[in-house]
């Protein structure tokens, strides 16, 4: 599969099984772990949540502590030098942005399976990606 080598894959990741097990579908595109990127996107803090009215918790502070969970799991999970970028916002439009400004070849993510109506409720973060996405993207099973 020489031919369909990529310079750089990126991997949302959501703390699923699923997004962690698309990692492995993503590293037979590279050559190095070092050319694949995750990415974890936290939703904005509720003003309500007493993180947010008692200033105990920043975005930074959020954003560090994923990173360091992330990092343990990936360890844990045989990677080690896959890196890992952390932001706040709306995840489709974050993993786009992403993909955009790093130069992304290829979009490695599950797709969670969601029917009818809690679709379209809850909408359908691949789907947002696959269209909006400036490069191809593998929506896995």
């Amino acid at each position: 599969m020489s031919w369909l080598r990529k310079k750089s894959v990126l991997v949302p990741i959501d703390f699923s099984e699923w997004s962690y097990s698309a990692i492995a579908t993503a590293k037979e595109y590279v050559e190095t772990e070092t050319s694949l990127k995750l990415i974890h996107v936290l939703t904005p803090l509720h003003p309500a949540d007493p993180a947010s009215m008692w200033n105990t918790l920043d975005h930074e502070q959020r954003k560090q502590k994923v990173k360091v969970f992330l990092k343990d799991k990936l360890v844990e999970m045989g990677y080690q030098e896959i890196p890992i970028e952390v932001k706040i916002g709306d995840p489709s439009t974050e993993i786009v942005d992403y993909a955009k400004e790093t130069g992304t070849e290829l979009v490695v993510m599950p797709s969670h399976g969601r029917k009818g109506v809690s679709r379209f409720l809850l909408g359908s973060v691949a789907e947002r990606v696959v269209r909006l996405s400036p490069c191809p993207v593998l929506v896995l099973k």
